[in-house]
């Protein structure tokens, strides 16, 4: 049996397998099949926990197709509160493929993660050539790109309701100026001081939340002269606060969730060289 935790924030739902003790040996058709809300638990990603020597935890984001995520904003947020809750102590750190991330516990079901600096310069992005990451021309569409440890790209409209991103989220993801996809962030301007939000998620689709696109988000809009250095971002499954603050880093701060905990039987599970 493989022991989980079903996690969320702000309508971003992960399945948490603690893997510090024993490792899990899940590959990643298996890992898709646990994210697949027909078939398995169901969530936008996977987070597996290991064991890190400096911080209270490695963790790993796997999206819902079985590919790694360096960066999970709201994953970040939720592990934050888990391990404050194992820990006993509101301030833990937990190491990314991203680096190592200072989170908190706010409160009950509240966290912050400090993500770090935004990577602005288009080979940190990555595009595929040189280009102002202020204003990059997608199929016509004038896209702000930036890196928060995973790449994003936000394009500024009237109403994020009105556009179907099942259509154009998909074209833009993998377009041909992104060589490792892109994360798709369509963002309407409320005030100086908030935005609505919808993100197209890269190996995992349309979700309800998307911490690092969130930040992604602001980060470009502020960039373009749109909104302060702190804003409320607004997205289908809740309300996240992003501020990039002096020092340069990007704080999310937002609400978490556990939801249940649950086993799953290893036979259940695709054979493992389906993967």
């Amino acid at each position: 049996m493989i022991a989980f935790t079903k996690m969320q924030g702000a309508g971003n739902d992960f399945v948490v397998i603690d893997e510090r003790g024993v490792p899990s040996g899940l590959q990643p058709a298996q890992l898709a099949w646990i994210a697949n809300r027909r078939l398995g638990v169901g969530c936008d990603q996977v987070i597996l926990l290991q064991h890190d020597g400096e911080t209270d935890a490695f963790v790993r984001f796997l999206n819902g197709d079985g590919t790694e995520s360096g960066a999970c904003g709201n994953g970040s947020r939720c592990i934050a509160s888990l391990l404050a809750d194992e820990t006993g102590r509101d301030a833990v750190s937990m190491r990314t493929q991203a680096g190592i991330l200072a989170a908190q516990r706010l409160g009950p079901g509240r966290a912050r993660v400090d993500l770090g600096a935004p990577r602005l310069d288009w080979q940190s992005v990555p595009l595929a050539e040189a280009q102002d990451t202020l204003h990059v021309a997608l199929d016509g569409m004038d896209a702000a790109c930036c890196s928060m440890g995973n790449p994003h790209a936000t394009l500024f409209i009237d109403d994020a309701d009105a556009i179907d991103i099942a259509t154009v989220g998909p074209l833009l993801e993998w377009h041909g100026m992104f060589p490792h996809g892109a994360n798709i962030g369509f963002a309407q301007v409320l005030s100086a001081s908030a935005l609505r939000l919808r993100v197209w998620e890269r190996g995992a689709g349309l979700t309800l939340a998307c911490g690092s696109g969130a930040c992604a988000a602001l980060v470009n809009a502020h960039r373009r002269g749109l909104v302060g250095r702190r804003a409320t971002i607004e997205m289908p499954g809740g309300v996240l606060e992003v501020e990039w603050d002096a020092a340069g880093s990007v704080q999310l701060c937002g609400p978490t969730a556990t939801v249940f905990t649950g086993t799953i039987p290893r036979a259940a599970l695709p054979h493992a060289s389906l993967s």
